[in-house]
Order: structure tokens, then sequence, then C-alpha cells
């Protein structure tokens, strides 16, 4: 599932960015890319996402919006200055003129004296980046909580389709087992020509294909599979919200497409056949859709 997060907050004596993209992979795969001064805090900021999002390809980068100043210390070019009184002595020299260069002057000259940043990176505490981390976090987990009740709309639409079929397939099966009846004793009469027949042993052989054919208990779990699958997505725990309801669909999905598989393979009949293709339309759009879910 898709979803985006952002946050900002004064860390460090600075003040810092969180962007939080995320999009629709089988695991949990976060990327996080930090400032230097952050880069021991990568541990914490994955752990923390690991905790808010379930599954999903985690894109985290930090930026700072104002950058901490660094400890700055003071450094004398001493060659510079060496440079600076020599020329001031020729100078002296050349004019005739009495005394030493003054000190004072020759620090104020360009480059002898400079503040100059250690290099060291100021450090950084968790505790002042873990409260961004987790605003933007929520933004990431409401973004992705409104798209999974949107395809919770959609998933329910496909079980409804589901239940229909089954209800479609309900109403024929009746149907087709008297027809199955009348054409098997309408070969035994072709074959016989007309031979006096054991009508028990023929209500045996059609009871015998009745209990081939039938496709109750198949209906029965198929049912009571959409019902489960119905109540995940009533659930209080919405899809996106990190409740693992994805993968509860998949399995029902499975199991799903088992009974329809089972019901197809004893049809015998056009128009059930018919149902069992439609049946199995929705369940393929039913589990791409699952693809983008907790």
């Amino acid at each position: 599932m898709t979803g985006f997060g952002s946050a900002e907050g004064a860390v460090g004596g600075g003040r810092l960015r969180i962007e939080i993209r995320c999009v629709n992979h089988r695991f949990y795969n976060p990327q996080i890319k930090l400032p230097a001064e952050l880069a021991a805090l990568e541990p914490e900021i994955r752990d923390q996402l690991r905790r808010a999002l379930e599954r999903g390809h985690v894109a985290v980068s930090a930026r700072w919006v104002e950058t901490p100043e660094r400890e700055a210390k003071l450094k004398v070019d001493v060659a510079r200055a060496r440079e600076a009184v020599a020329a001031l002595r020729q100078l002296k020299k050349k004019l005739k003129l009495k005394g030493e260069p003054d000190l004072a002057f020759v620090a104020r000259l360009p480059d002898v004296l400079a503040l100059e940043a250690d290099g060291r990176a100021p450090e950084v505490a968790w505790s002042e980046v873990a409260p961004i981390v987790e605003r933007a976090a929520r933004d990431v987990v409401a973004m992705r909580t409104r798209e999974g009740q949107a395809l919770a709309q959609d998933l329910t639409a496909r079980l409804h389709a589901l239940a229909h079929g089954a209800d479609t397939v309900a109403a024929r099966a009746p149907e087709r087992l008297t027809h199955e009846r009348d054409r098997l004793a309408a070969a035994v009469r072709e074959l016989t020509h007309g031979v006096t027949i054991d009508e028990q042993r023929v209500a045996v052989e059609i009871a015998m294909l009745a209990e081939r054919l039938d496709i109750s208990e198949e209906l029965v779990r198929l049912r009571t599979h959409v019902v489960a699958a119905q109540a995940l997505l009533d659930g209080g725990e919405k899809p996106g919200e990190g409740g693992g309801v994805g993968k509860q669909l998949g399995f029902l999905a499975q199991e799903l497409l088992r009974e329809v598989n089972t019901i197809g393979s004893k049809a015998n009949d056009a128009p059930i056949a018919q149902a069992v293709i439609a049946m199995k339309g929705e369940l393929e759009r039913f589990r791409e859709q699952l693809e983008n879910l907790e």
C-alpha cells in the first residue's frame, strides 16, 4: 500500500525534516538515507518504523532545514603572519621608519586569524529524533488506512459477486441432477433396445451419479469462507492499520478458489460452468487487490 508522511522539528541546535514514502512490497524493506550526524540512529529509526509498518518498501530521507552550528576554534596562520611581518619590516626600511610591526595590526590582516569548524558532527540524541519519526510514520499509516478502506469496499463487492455466483449454482444444482438422471435413464433404454432391465440397479447407478455430482458441501464451505472474509473486512481492525488482514484474506482466497475449482470439476452443466468462470474472474481480481493490503 502506498503512503507518504513528513514531519520536522528542532534537533541538535538545528531543524530536521524527515520524509517517509511507502509503496507495496511483500516484506518490510526499509531504505534509509540520513545525514552523517544521524547515521548512528539508523537502527532506532528502522525498529520504530517496523513497529508502525508491517510490510512495504519504505524509503526514509532526512535533511537539515537549518544546519546545526558546529563548534569552531581559532586558527592562526603563522606562515601568513611571518610574511606580513617581513613585508612590514621591508616597508619600514624603505621608508626609513622607526619601530617594529604592531601585533594587533598583524592580527587584523586577512587570513592571519580565522574561526574554523573542528569538523566533528554534533551529537544528536534519539529522544530528539524519535517524535519526528513518529509523526511522519503516523501520516503514512493514516494515508494507508484511507486507501485500505477504499480497497475494502472493492473487496466487499467481489465477495458479494461470489455469494451471488454461489446462489446461482445452488439454484441450478437440483435441475442439473434431474437432467443427469433423465439422460442416464434414456441412455440405458437406448442401449438395452427394449430389453427388460433391473430398475433397482438403474436407481442405484443414478444415486451414485448424484453423489458424485453433488456440490452441496462445496457450496456450504464456499459460503462459509465468504462470510469469514467479510467479517475480516467489517472488523474493527481495517486493512492498512498493520494487523495482517491481507494475509488472512489471502488464505481464505486460496480456500475459496479450491471450492470453486471443485464445483467446476463436478459441474457437467453449461450454466454452472458459466457461473464458475465468472466466480474465478472475481476471485482473480480479489487476489490481485490483496497484494495491496497488509
